[in-house]
């Protein structure tokens, strides 16, 4: 099937994260998640019907966003768990995570379909598993759900609730965990996939309609589908290596918006990534695929 690939916002992001579709407004929200260290904004919006933007600046590293009922949003911060308002600018604390660990940091996160937000943790060196992976009931109580991690992304979930998608980005491995949508625990974590064999990295993920697993392979630079088994459905190259997310959006769900990275300046003590001079050329830019025939799954909205 004939797709296209453009971009739509350029140049913009150090670390472009976390798309998430809002349906009521028909806007693109995400991350710049160390914006901040570069003076950047780090949160941001688009309106795909005119190509306007807008743009917020919060004093901490950004993993996530997912939004609330009210329009307004859950961050999973650097330090912690917030609530955010787009209109006034107001940053609550909800609760601190690792408190005494100033390693870590909260990295990618999404909302299950009872309005729960997971979020996982990353150490910033891309070093050592010192990480946990949490979950923000909407009663707003914290519950480490997972730990041994070093750089978490790609939290999802299959159409029916019943499967978990998470994976380790320098471990090299998606797991698949059995999920409990009543109650939000997970089980039986085995391996889905792994990128021990390819030139990229998991990033961040989504799942379609069909139950096909998507995942933006950092540095490598393929957008890739997994069926259900975990095999590779099918590779999507995209203009820059640095890709780092994807969410399904547009009006019929039906098109796909890819995150990238600029960033050159890398405080990893591994050697994964190649040294870069400068940016690639489009690094840093939102792109949007639209033909391929496949839909998502609305984003479900925080509950508390």
């Amino acid at each position: 099937m004939k797709y296209s690939i453009e971009c739509v916002v350029a140049d913009s992001n150090e670390l472009g994260e976390g798309p998430v579709w809002d349906e009521v407004s028909g806007c693109l929200y995400w991350v710049d998640g160390t914006g901040r260290r570069v003076g950047k904004p780090n949160l941001w919006r688009l309106d795909p019907r005119t190509g306007a933007t807008r743009h917020w600046t919060v004093d901490h590293d950004v993993g996530a966003l997912a939004l609330r009922q009210d329009g307004t949003a859950v961050l999973a911060l650097d330090d912690g768990f917030y609530f955010f308002n787009f209109e006034t600018g107001a940053l609550d604390l909800i609760r601190h995570i690792d408190p005494g660990q100033p390693r870590t940091r909260l990295n990618d996160a999404k909302c299950d379909r009872r309005g729960r937000f997971f979020a996982g943790g990353m150490d910033d060196q891309e070093e050592l598993p010192i990480c946990g992976l949490w979950r923000l009931d909407p009663d707003l109580s914290v519950t480490q759900v997972d730990a041994g991690i070093i750089c978490s992304n790609g939290p999802c979930w299959s159409p029916d609730d019943k499967t978990f998608y998470f994976a380790d980005t320098f471990q090299q491995v998606m797991w698949a965990y059995d999920y409990d949508i009543a109650t939000g625990t997970l089980a039986n974590r085995r391996d889905f996939a792994s990128t021990r064999e390819d030139p990229g990295f998991f990033d961040g993920s989504t799942v379609d309609a069909e139950g096909g697993v998507w995942n933006a392979l950092v540095i490598g630079g393929d957008l890739i589908r997994y069926a259900p088994d975990g095999t590779v459905e099918r590779r999507i190259g995209m203009p820059v290596k640095n890709i780092t997310s994807v969410a399904f959006g547009g009006p019929e769900l039906d098109e796909i918006y890819v995150t990238s990275m600029a960033r050159v300046r890398h405080p990893a003590v591994h050697d994964h990534f190649a040294k870069q001079i400068k940016p690639q050329f489009g690094a840093g830019s939102l792109f949007r695929i639209r033909g391929l025939g496949i839909k998502g799954i609305a984003e479900p909205r925080f509950g508390g």
